[in-house]
């Protein structure tokens, strides 16, 4: 049981040195380590380790043997520790800029779509008017992106809430649907036919996105719901570019949202199979915490995205955009 005079009150006493052995006592799981790493003695550690339990009132890490693991209070520490550390690193690096004549910076994640058309769209507004804006951009899969936005090392994310651990301290704006079809490159066998079933799909390799990610369970929903095996030749990638190479020089098939691949199809380097695969992922949008003040430059780069939302996609069901 928490202590009654813990609590806030204790959590406020939490140096940045506190938060810093925390950080090393997770990534190194011994105290002998932690403290080399911090550049402290081990008594040291070990006494700052036992201040941060008295004034939280809970255990944070259980010792063993081997070393500390973290119990679930010292987990939720550990996420706020990273996100606290990363807000203090980033107001440094903000004044820095200031200083320097740079009017700041900002880092967006993104899955892949809106990577190929929404974001460069409004980072070249941004740069129009402001040159100087640092713009970082990280594309991933939503589920890698949110937690690094909930851990305070992207400003914004155009992806999906997939997760409902955080999801109360995110606030969503959806932008547009992502149906995906079956694209191959030009002259692939299956374009010459004339009906194309999901078991024809099934003879050719496959490129897959990360076995953890929500595309890979739904593509393997598809095959199975229509009495299917997996397709077991397959290529595991994440990267859009290498995506886009073994389509244009191999007979491979992938699940794409035809907009991530419009230069080579309008071009007619790729084709779309005619086939409905029956894969629909939700809506994606913008992900932001519900706790952030957004720096100038991350709020200059909120708004672009937002008005080029409005230029290049229809409206969706639902939508909560905000102007």
């Amino acid at each position: 049981m928490i202590h009654p005079t813990t609590g806030w009150f204790g959590a406020t006493r939490l140096k940045t040195r506190h938060l810093l052995l925390l950080l090393h006592l997770y990534e190194q799981r011994s105290v002998l380590r932690a403290a080399e790493a911090a550049n402290m003695s081990q008594p040291a550690a070990s006494k700052l380790l036992a201040e941060m339990e008295q004034l939280l009132g809970v255990p944070l890490f259980e010792r063993h043997a081997r070393g500390v693991e973290p119990t679930w209070y010292g987990q939720v520490l550990i996420r706020r520790a990273r996100a606290a550390l990363s807000e203090i690193g980033r107001a440094h690096d903000e004044i820095a800029a200031l200083r320097s004549g740079r009017i700041g910076k900002v880092a967006i994640g993104t899955v892949v779509n809106p990577a190929t058309t929404l974001v460069p769209l409004a980072i070249a507004e941004v740069k129009r008017e402001f040159p100087d804006i640092l713009i970082k951009v990280e594309m991933d899969y939503s589920r890698p992106l949110v937690a690094s936005l909930l851990d305070g090392q992207l400003d914004i994310v155009i992806g999906r809430i997939m997760d409902p651990e955080g999801a109360a301290e995110l606030d969503f704006e959806p932008l547009a649907d992502e149906p995906h079809s079956v694209i191959v490159r030009a002259g692939h066998p299956l374009t010459t036919r004339e009906r194309l079933t999901h078991a024809d799909l099934i003879e050719h390799g496959w490129i897959m996105p990360p076995e953890a990610s929500v595309l890979r369970s739904r593509l393997h929903a598809a095959f199975l719901e229509n009495g299917l095996p997996l397709p077991q030749d397959i290529v595991e990638t994440a990267s859009l570019p290498l995506i886009i190479h073994l389509l244009r020089h191999s007979d491979m098939l992938a699940a794409l949202p035809e907009e991530s691949v419009g230069p080579y199809l309008q071009t007619g380097q790729m084709q779309v199979l005619p086939i409905e695969l029956g894969v629909r992922m939700e809506a994606f949008g913008i992900v932001r915490r519900r706790d952030q003040l957004l720096s100038p430059g991350a709020e200059r780069m909120l708004q672009a995205l937002r008005s080029t939302a409005r230029r290049i996609y229809p409206p969706v069901a639902g939508d909560a955009r905000i102007d």
